[in-house]
């Protein structure tokens, strides 16, 4: 999913002053990174509280990149010292910053893990579901890290449920539960599209068949879509029964004509004002004279 510009503004805003008064007395250290040759020679630098402060340095600079590489090389030998906590939450915040959601990710998830009771947990757990946030494929791809980031979010919000973040990650889960359902419509759209091609039908199947699960079970597995969204999936249930009724074989006509009309019935009654309900009144009267053995007006 693209990161917006104000959702990356709003989380270059969200360190706490308090860490960034902290931070502001570092930048003389800046002074040290002038160049590669300078930057190099400060990662093979044996004193790892100045290499420290380097990297606190480059991260209010926003060299994110370059603070993330530090404190990575650091947060193991900083374990267990007064800096480890710190050390960890700023190299996920690196991570962050530059873009790298999934690294981002992973690091959050392992400070709260290992700091339950850290200064900045709270912020790490919500950054662990924001950063799969932001990291999400389009609806066309596997949606692992959706599932992911919903699950992290609402663990989030159990955790915290009076938390100032509570709205924010709230549109979040929203947006991503949306993302779900966009990717069952286009599977669903796909099977109708492809229609009568029965080549990449298996075992006998049908793609109109398909279609007709596909919808009915996106309308039972997110009662939560947009009104919009269960229109569009109850309309291409009922134009794929449709269609599987006309090309059925007589045994399994007339009945599948009966569900196309069933179809339309639970379609008119939900969307009575569709833009659609004439569409949808076509496929009633074929299905009404089929039914009465009337020929199709094309066929």
């Amino acid at each position: 999913m693209a990161i917006s510009a104000e959702r990356r503004t709003f989380a270059g805003n969200y360190l706490s002053k308090t860490m960034k008064r902290v931070f502001s007395s570092l930048l003389l250290a800046l002074l040290v990174l002038t160049g590669c040759g300078e930057y190099n020679a400060v990662q093979k630098h044996g004193d790892y509280e100045y290499k420290y402060e380097v990297a606190k340095a480059c991260y209010v600079r926003g060299q994110y990149t370059r603070a993330y590489e530090l404190f990575t090389s650091l947060v193991t030998a900083m374990k267990g010292s007064g800096y480890g906590e710190e050390c960890l939450y700023l190299m996920a915040q690196s991570a962050y910053q530059s873009g790298d959601l999934e690294s981002a990710a992973q690091a959050f998830k392992k400070y709260y893990q290992s700091y339950p009771k850290g200064f900045y947990v709270e912020d790490a757990h919500y950054y662990a579901g924001r950063s799969l946030f932001e990291a999400v494929p389009d609806p066309r791809l596997d949606q692992s890290t959706t599932n992911a980031a919903i699950a992290e979010l609402l663990t989030f919000l159990e955790a915290y449920p009076y938390t100032r973040l509570k709205d924010q990650t709230q549109e979040m889960i929203q947006e991503l539960q949306d993302h779900l359902v966009e990717k069952d419509y286009l599977a669903a759209k796909l099977y109708y599209d492809l229609g009568s091609y029965m080549l990449n039908s298996l075992h006998g199947g049908s793609n109109y068949e398909a279609c007709i699960v596909c919808a009915e079970n996106a309308l039972r597995d997110y009662p939560y879509a947009k009104p919009e969204r269960r229109e569009q999936f109850m309309l291409l249930a009922l134009r794929s029964r449709y269609h599987l009724a006309r090309q059925s074989v007589e045994d399994k006509r007339l009945e599948r004509f009966r569900q196309t009309i069933d179809e339309y019935y639970g379609f008119a009654n939900e969307f009575p004002e569709s833009k659609y309900l004439k569409e949808a009144q076509e496929y009633l009267v074929k299905s009404q004279r089929a039914l009465k053995g009337q020929p199709l007006e094309d066929e």
